[in-house]
């Protein structure tokens, strides 16, 4: 029988080994995450200008913004089977060099069809990366460390932001007169596209596929996370299993997508939009209005990494889901009560954003007891897939309310109103029984 000296021992080295596994993995999949979401919602400074110059509607923006999505929702499965099949580091390296690609030849779109053929093939292409990567952590991390580790890969999102949000203004504002044959909107898709095709070619070297490609760990290392996983999988063997068709007819797995929508329309909505509700409230430099955005964006990634680590150190999934939530509620209502203050819509957006945001890395270590890991390739690819519905509803869904009305404000109360629906189930679904 172990003393508790023996087992806290055992417990810090293991700490020791899973602290080894976080620095050589994590840092590099932040900084791809990061330009994966950088290429995914740029369009929403391109816009500023690209509309006038191409003489495309707001409806037009909203369907190319929100088109992306179809490709990613058709591909979302079959890309993560792929990474099942060939493995994490070539999959992803592919990925990456064609979403890059394609985010960059963005540049060249002269027609509204051109705009969405390309944000569809781009979806497409990206579909894999997310979902991939939740379910490579899976292989190197338990549940019970998930939360701060999800946490620290999904600030990618808000640093985006705090980083694109100056570095897009700056790019129309310096290029404002056009440099090279070429509008300032189109050096925004070519500076922050080709970096990622650069990233691909990286991860192909920097990844490894599993525990025994790891050369930062010794046998004895790579022995004890082996068994740490196997109990954890013992632990909390998942309510979702099976085959393809049966993770597909399992309600569970819809519910799942269907809290999962619920907050990406919260996130979509801030994401696509922050830099034209930001314009609206009174500023017209597109470096005020990229330093402005990154406010929220930094706020969120403090508050991401904070519920992350009381999360994990309470062993409580549902509520650090739900209470974000609700912040991110009352952050689209009053970003959209008060549209006329820019102090106000600062204020509400930095709520909204914290919110929909934690809500969104949490999401992932709340569902993990639920999915079995002989199902986690399909089921986790699925589930993200119905939660990226929102990415082509909610940009749509605000450009058309914007052309009918000249104002989204009708369309950041219904988002809000889809947020608290996510809390509802949240808080009353059985899924969150296993989670505390």
């Amino acid at each position: 029988m172990d003393t508790p000296i023996a087992a806290n021992t055992a417990d810090s080295r293991l700490g020791g080994v899973y602290r080894k596994n976080m620095l050589r993995l994590i840092p590099f999949i932040f900084v791809c995450y990061l330009f994966n979401y950088l290429d995914r919602v740029n369009v929403g400074f391109a816009k500023l200008q690209m509309l006038d110059d191409l003489g495309m509607s707001e409806a037009v923006y909203g369907l190319g913004a929100g088109i992306f999505f179809l490709g990613y929702i058709a591909c979302g499965v079959p890309s993560n089977m792929m990474l099942k099949k060939i493995g994490a580091r070539r999959w992803i390296a592919i990925i990456m060099v064609l979403w890059g690609a394609l985010s960059t030849a963005l540049m060249f779109v002269r027609t509204p069809e051109a705009f969405y053929g390309l944000r569809l093939l781009t979806g497409a292409a990206e579909a894999g990366f997310f979902p991939g990567v939740v379910l490579y952590l899976t292989q190197w991390f338990p549940s019970d460390r998930r939360g701060r580790v999800m946490t620290l890969f999904m600030a990618a999102i808000p640093i985006s932001g705090v980083l694109g949000g100056p570095f897009s203004g700056w790019i129309l504002s310096h290029f404002a007169a056009g440099q090279g044959g070429l509008a300032a909107w189109q050096w925004l898709f070519l500076l922050q596209g080709l970096p990622t095709v650069l990233l691909g070619g990286a991860a192909f070297f920097v990844l490894k596929d599993d525990l025994d490609s790891a050369p930062w760990l010794d046998p004895e290392e790579r022995a004890a996370v082996r068994a740490d996983l196997a109990a954890d999988e013992a632990r909390t063997p998942g309510r979702v299993a099976g085959a393809f068709g049966e993770v597909v007819r399992n309600p569970i797995v819809w519910m799942l997508g269907a809290i999962y929508f619920c907050i990406q329309s919260g996130v979509y909505a801030v994401n696509f939009w922050m830099p034209s509700l930001i314009k609206a409230s009174g500023f017209t430099d597109p470096s005020a209005i990229g330093w402005l955005s990154a406010i929220p964006y930094t706020a969120a990634a403090v508050f991401m990494i904070a519920m992350g680590r009381s999360s994990d150190a309470r062993k409580e999934r549902r509520w650090h889901v739900a209470a974000p939530l609700l912040m991110g509620v009352a952050g689209l209502v009053t970003a959209a009560s008060f549209a006329g203050d820019p102090v106000i819509v600062i204020a509400g957006l930095t709520l909204a954003t914290m919110g929909a945001l934690t809500g969104l890395a949490l999401f992932w270590p709340l569902s993990a007891g639920v999915m079995g890991a002989g199902a986690a390739a399909v089921s986790v690819a699925l589930i993200n897939s119905a939660g990226q519905m929102a990415g082509f509803a909610s940009p749509y869904f605000i450009g058309w309310i914007a052309d009918a009305t000249r104002s989204t404000d009708a369309a950041l109360y219904i988002l809000a109103g889809v947020m608290a629906l996510g809390f509802v189930l949240v808080v009353r679904s059985r899924i969150a029984g296993q989670s505390r």
